[in-house]
């Protein structure tokens, strides 16, 4: 049968009905409703064969009652706001699905956890003492305003309204879509995320009903495979921190090996050294070092050698990289630039850089590139 309430917007984003036409015994879906100058309009899929044929209609139940429960939800949000957080609060924007509900309120700072926790306390525990929905049709907008009715700023209302009242003490507002009968159908209220989305204003995002329970599952599945990882799981949070303390540890470990390995190069690279354009240079294929230790090492050569010329093909996780320091000296006398230099042997590894006159690197994508853009060093320096 159909339902003579649609579901349409008014002060907010709520998505209309939807569900079927049969007219005549053709079957016209029904992919949205709207509400336009006080007519109710039906978006369908196609036109009837017969307008003018008798009309049954069905409305979607199922997402309706979804939709239903986040509206209702979004006045109890607004409400437990308000009383969290001040009655500054406003309400600047909404968005009602059957899967989620947005919504947007005028509020200076970011809202902390603790203050998200207290909304959503106060919401799940007017959820839970059932409050019925009273619902006053066609009513004077002055005796709306005399009953203490949120209003929205800047919403034009006719001279009679339609007033929503959860508990003539919490939550009394005008609107014009469908609630459920009694709070009690939202089962559970659980925010998802907080952000800002202009200058203040927050947006809040949340569930209810049958999405709030695959939420609650999820994330109890998530800590059920997080405990399986531990012998001892009975304090998971403190696991996790041990855990990461330890990663913190082997880092450092790694780095100090790196730094170790680099210093053992040292001499090895010094007696490989070779002379191009009369002046020293290594070059060399590295693996396994990362950039701030080449260069440390590039340094130290250089402190060896005097002036001269460092060039590192680096390959760190299938990466290829290119280092090249030139000595101070050599950039004024000879107007050598690592920057360019570095930038020309690059194309060989599939990539690009600079840098300084004395310091560039380069990455790319091609480590097979890499001793090819070690001998191309030679054309460089002249």
């Amino acid at each position: 049968m159909l339902d003579k309430t649609p579901f349409y917007p008014e002060g907010g984003g709520q998505i209309g009905d939807t569900g079927i036409l049969i007219i005549d015994g053709d079957v016209i879906r029904v992919l949205d409703t709207r509400k336009e100058n006080d007519l109710i309009i039906h978006v369908v899929d196609r036109l009837p064969d017969h307008p003018d044929g008798q009309v049954f209609g069905e409305v979607d139940e199922i997402k309706r009652r979804l939709t239903e429960n986040n509206h209702s939800a979004t006045h109890l949000l607004h409400a437990a706001l308000r009383q969290v957080l001040g009655d500054h609060v406003q309400q600047k924007g909404s968005l009602v699905r059957p899967d989620y509900l947005r919504f947007d309120v005028s509020h200076y700072q970011k809202i902390t956890d603790a203050e998200l926790e207290q909304v959503e306390k106060i919401v799940n525990q007017k959820i839970r003492a059932n409050i019925s929905l009273a619902e006053n049709r066609s009513i004077p907008i002055e005796e709306a305003k005399k009953a203490g009715a949120m209003m929205l700023f800047g919403e034009k209302y006719g001279d009679s309204v339609r007033m929503i009242t959860f508990d003539a003490g919490f939550s009394r507002e005008l609107c014009g879509g469908c609630h459920v009968k009694a709070t009690g159908q939202l089962g559970y209220f659980k925010i998802t995320s907080e952000s800002g989305i202009a200058a203040g204003v927050r947006r809040i995002e949340a569930i209810t009903a049958d999405e709030a329970e695959k939420y609650i599952h999820a994330r109890e599945e998530e800590l059920a495979a997080i405990r399986s990882f531990f012998k001892n799981n009975q304090n998971v949070v403190r696991n996790v921190a041990d855990l990461q303390e330890e990663n913190k540890a082997l880092h450092k470990e790694i780095e100090k090996l790196r730094t170790i390995q680099a210093s053992a190069l040292k001499d090895q690279l010094l007696a490989g050294k070779k002379d191009m354009a009369g002046v020293p240079v290594i070059s060399a294929r590295l693996q396994d070092m990362d950039v701030k230790n080449a260069r440390t090492l590039a340094s130290n050569l250089l402190a060896g050698m005097g002036d001269g010329v460092v060039l590192f093909g680096i390959e760190d996780g299938g990466k290829p990289t290119l280092c090249l320091s030139i000595s101070e000296s050599l950039t004024k006398a000879r107007g050598w630039n690592a920057g360019n230099i570095v930038r020309e042997l690059a194309k060989e590894i599939n990539g690009g850089g600079g840098g300084q006159p004395f310091y560039a690197t380069a990455g790319g994508s091609k480590p097979e590139g890499l001793d090819r853009a070690i001998d191309k060093l030679n054309e460089h320096l002249k």
